[in-house]
């Protein structure tokens, strides 16, 4: 036992002692711009009082001030001070080479937001993917940003875990690989007014480990997670868990049945597909449900659709009445909204993607729309107060409260109409439906909510 105990002592002495000599090396000398290179937009950037100072040109695209090092894991911490009409960010592990798009810069960006929305410290794919992590994914973070004040940036990179803070509160968390070492730049983001042309940014005690790192102890935030079929460490602390990790299907069965179909889905090269029936509703396999059912959760699902293709993912089915078609539920619509009719009925569009299918539209927010082919990220929170949220591709898209009055309303106007108490059971099953169209589906995972 006295062994046993010495050597947790001397682990826990060694890992102290690399945490506290993890040595840190100045990006920026003060004085200076050496180290660093200007890329694409003609943005100033000059030394003032200590400081890198960036000020923006009417005209100019997005201007980066970039290490002419590359880095890989690293931890970096950066102090800021941002005029309250601008937007910038600071990219990290990021990329400029001429044949991907005359090299615009592009990676992983840091946000830098004073605007109202409170984005600080969420997660941007510069030049590639758009929003990875939002600040709508962590609103107690929101408030963190100091208006008018410097503000501190901490940025670890380990492996394929991306974690932000805010003068020291936690923000975001992405596991993502698609980047592995880049560099470090400070944006200057481009203005569409004259108006706005000399807003200034300010940086400095810019530092960076890159050896002896230790992860930050602090509380799990929300995951990210863009790797398919993968569960970080960080989700299975937050008690995430998948419902199909691209090969077991042990967890779904046939809709109203007991085995999965044996016909009309397909498991191959890490995805799940309801293959295609010449276009009618569970004329095929059918529908498939989630053996357990669940009361709030989160729950994440990877789908990919074909030209024209329908299908959708609905939550709190019962299964409690037979239905000639789909089985009954409240539905986050999967939809080719430009080639397939029903994007075209219902009212006010809610029918089309995303949306809380012939109930709420999903926001028109075009950025968040993946071309046909391509995967997309959906989610949908159902917190123990009954609210909801739709997501896709890292934007939030809709939300509402189930047995709100206004919810009562929609469904009273709606094909559910005559549904008794329509979506509204405690708890219910998960389901992916088979509209008779090719529709992937891929990292599906769902966390438990209190």
């Amino acid at each position: 036992m006295k062994n046993c105990l010495l050597l947790v002592f001397v682990f826990i002495s060694i890992s102290a002692f690399a945490q506290n000599n993890a040595k840190w090396t100045s990006l920026f000398n003060g004085k200076d711009l050496k180290g660093w290179k200007q890329l694409n937009g003609k943005a100033k950037y000059r030394v003032q009082n200590g400081a890198i100072v960036g000020t923006t040109v009417f005209g100019e695209p997005n201007s980066f001030l970039a290490t002419e090092k590359d880095y890989g894991d690293f931890i970096l911490e950066v102090d800021f001070k941002v005029d309250s009409t601008m937007n910038s960010g600071i990219q990290f592990r990021s990329l400029s080479v001429p044949e991907y798009r005359n090299g615009r810069v592009h990676g992983y960006q840091f946000e830098i937001d004073p605007s109202p929305r409170g984005w600080s410290g969420g997660i941007y794919d510069e030049g590639r993917r758009d929003w990875l992590y939002t600040g709508d994914l962590n609103p107690a973070a929101k408030n963190a940003f100091k208006q008018g004040m410097w503000n501190r940036a901490r940025i670890e990179c380990i492996g394929t875990s991306i974690r932000t803070w805010l003068n020291g509160v936690a923000v975001a968390h992405v596991v993502d690989d698609v980047t592995a070492k880049g560099f470090i730049a400070l944006q200057v983001h481009a203005i569409r007014d004259k108006k706005d042309e000399g807003r200034q940014i300010s940086w400095k005690n810019i530092r960076i480990q890159t050896q002896n790192l230790t992860p930050t102890s602090s509380p799990e935030v929300f995951v990210a997670n863009l790797i398919p079929n993968y569960l970080s460490d960080a989700e299975k602390k937050n008690g995430v868990s998948f419902l199909f990790d691209g090969k077991d299907i042990s967890q779904w069965r046939g809709a109203y049945k007991d085995a999965f179909p044996a016909k009309g889905w397909e498991v191959k090269d890490g995805t799940l597909s309801v293959l295609k029936s010449g276009g009618a509703e569970a004329a095929n396999g059918g529908d498939i449900v989630t053996k357990k059912e669940y009361g709030p959760f989160i729950l994440q699902f990877d789908f990919k659709l074909t030209e024209g293709a329908n299908s959708g993912v609905k939550y709190f089915v019962t299964e409690s009445e037979k239905n000639s078609g789909s089985a009954i539920g409240l539905e986050y619509q999967i939809l080719d909204d430009d080639k397939h009719p029903d994007a075209k009925l219902g009212v006010i569009g809610n029918r089309k993607l995303a949306g809380l299918y012939d109930l709420i539209p999903s926001l028109p927010e075009k950025r968040a729309r993946r071309p046909i082919g391509e995967w997309n990220r959906g989610m949908i929170k159902v917190y123990p107060d009954n609210r909801v949220e739709h997501w896709l591709n890292g934007w939030k898209v809709l939300e509402y409260k189930r047995g709100a009055p206004y919810y009562y309303a929609l469904v009273a106007r709606s094909k559910y109409a005559n549904w008794e108490n329509f979506g509204m059971a405690p708890k219910g099953h998960i389901l992916l439906q088979d509209h008779g169209d090719k529709v992937s589906y891929r990292s599906i995972k769902i966390q438990e909510l209190k």
